[in-house]
């Protein structure tokens, strides 16, 4: 199968320029994102997910994310985090809360490489309700209706997908307008 990501590699193969390879993935946070970056590579360029590349420094988790994967992210705008109680992003952003962070940051990483279409197809296979396993051990249940990808934490929280199928070489990142968090404890 021919994707976004054998093109940009095969562009690049060819000395095509970066962003030809990466004209078909979508625009985030004003900056171009390229199907040969990896996802921690591509998201410090965006301007709307400043804080989530803060948290995934502060947690820890800057090596996973480099990794091969492949990996699905769920990822919250700036946006999102300033939805959260005040104080509650600085609070998490100190060491003493590495693992909380962690464990927050986690429940967004889906251990599969899950475009939006094969998220449909998977919803459409269990009658409406996917249940989406996390590296958190967290479960997300995915719904859609139309073209709008609609997630619920372990909150009863819906999150929507914003920008979905954003090529990484290590997975795709779905750009969401909430934080995702874990079941009350």
């Amino acid at each position: 199968m021919f994707t976004i990501r054998t093109f940009a590699a095969a562009a690049t193969a060819l000395g095509l320029s970066a962003s030809f390879a990466a004209a078909e993935n979508p625009m985030v946070g004003g900056a171009a994102m390229y199907a040969d970056k990896t996802i921690v590579e591509n998201a410090v360029n965006s301007a709307d997910h400043e804080t989530l590349v803060a948290a995934v420094k502060a947690a820890g988790l800057v090596d996973v994310l480099n990794s091969e994967g492949p990996f699905t992210v769920f990822a919250p705008t700036d946006d999102a985090f300033g939805m959260l109680k005040e104080g509650t992003v600085e609070a998490l952003l100190e060491p003493a809360a590495k693992e909380q962070l962690a464990n927050i940051l986690k429940c967004h990483v889906v251990g599969a490489d899950a475009m939006s279409m094969a998220i449909k197809g998977m919803i459409d296979d269990d009658g409406g309700v996917h249940p989406v396993p996390t590296l958190g051990s967290c479960t997300l249940q995915a719904t859609y209706e139309g073209d709008k990808i609609m997630l619920e934490d372990e909150r009863g929280r819906t999150i929507n997908v914003t920008i979905a199928d954003v090529d990484q070489s290590n997975g795709v990142i779905h750009v969401v307008d909430r934080v995702i968090l874990p079941a009350m404890q």
